[in-house]
């Protein structure tokens, strides 16, 4: 397997940030570095971010959707942020000890659900009734 370059960082850190609310830049900086779509960024003490999880705690669902249909890897945050409540609620019951995991920041699962309005309604109604009322947690 012939070795590969690294992405250059400061185009991931750019990357992330777009993620966050920078829709044209993500839509110009993907067909530059098609990777983009699966690096993440760490912002210091393993605080690691992609920007389909910048886009989720932000509540952007118009750019984490778009990278969505890109291929990024989704995960709990970003879905519960979107409002998938189905695929949470059966995750959760699955594996309860994801109510207390962090995201991007310390950010949790009820910061997402908050982050999704409307769309994400039943799950913060659900994480409530699961205890779950804060918003960010100390890394």
């Amino acid at each position: 397997k012939p070795e590969v370059e690294p992405l250059p960082q400061e185009k991931v850190k750019q990357f992330v940030i777009a993620g966050h609310g920078k829709f044209d830049d993500v839509k110009t900086m993907l067909p530059e570095l098609p990777t983009l779509l699966y690096a993440t960024w760490d912002w210091g003490n393993g605080d690691f971010e992609t920007a389909l999880e910048g886009a989720g705690h932000v509540g952007n669902k118009e750019i984490a959707n778009y990278l969505i249909s890109l291929g990024a890897r989704a995960n709990l945050f970003v879905l519960t942020m979107l409002g998938k409540t189905d695929i949470v609620k059966n995750f959760l019951e699955t594996f309860p000890q994801y109510l207390k995991a962090r995201g991007p920041h310390g950010l949790t699962l009820f910061h997402h659900a908050q982050a999704g309005g409307n769309d994400s309604k039943e799950l913060l109604d659900y994480l409530q009734s699961k205890g779950l009322t804060e918003g960010k947690m100390a890394l």
